[in-house]
């Protein structure tokens, strides 16, 4: 999507997609698995768990956190990051809506 037409769709189309965007990685999803596993913030522990880099580890929080999907703390040296409560009900929402309004084949194609 360039980002000179974004303003041609509504801000619920163009959450949905930088949200979706985010996700749209292995390692992302697997980030945001370890975080609901723990159910609680994530302080440094992801490195070990995945077999990631840290520099990777942080690039892809660094999207997690932009897209609005998770938030982060700094606690002492350390960023802890925890999913973001209000963009994850509001992905929940839309997402929910939009593989929903599908309602089967119509006999074209």
């Amino acid at each position: 999507m360039g980002t000179t037409k974004t303003e041609i769709f509504t801000e619920e189309q163009n959450k949905l997609a930088t949200m979706l965007k985010a996700l749209a990685h292995p390692a992302r999803i697997a980030i945001l698995q370890r975080i609901m596993i723990a159910n609680t913030c994530i302080c440094g522990d992801l490195v070990g768990e995945l077999g990631l880099a840290q520099a990777t580890i942080s690039q892809h929080l660094k999207e997690l956190k932009s897209a609005g999907l998770i938030q982060g703390t700094i606690e002492g040296v350390s960023v802890c990051y925890c999913i973001e409560p209000k963009a994850w009900k509001m992905l929940i929402e839309n997402f929910g809506d939009f593989v929903t309004g599908y309602k089967g084949p119509t006999g074209c194609c």
